[in-house]
């Protein structure tokens, strides 16, 4: 579940191992490019920590963000 906290949407997401959490990465660049909304994130072996904010908007939750966390969603249930 994604929570709202500092004025950003974030969530962590845990995988089995660095390789699975590398490959979910890697599907959300390529969503987030194709979206133009690029998170900020962190990588700490099976874990990806993501925050979701509209720098555009002064750094607050817009619909943007909340397109992006769903389709994030998404992706990390395929995995």
């Amino acid at each position: 579940m994604w929570t709202e906290k500092d004025n950003s949407l974030q969530k962590t997401f845990q995988f089995k191992n660095f390789s699975e959490a590398f490959a979910f990465m890697t599907r959300v660049a390529m969503l987030a490019e194709q979206m133009n909304h690029h998170p900020d994130w962190s990588n700490v072996y099976n874990r990806v920590h993501i925050k979701l904010s509209t720098h555009d908007a002064g750094n607050t939750i817009t619909d943007k963000d909340r397109k992006l966390a769903e389709a994030i969603d998404v992706v990390a249930g395929a995995n």
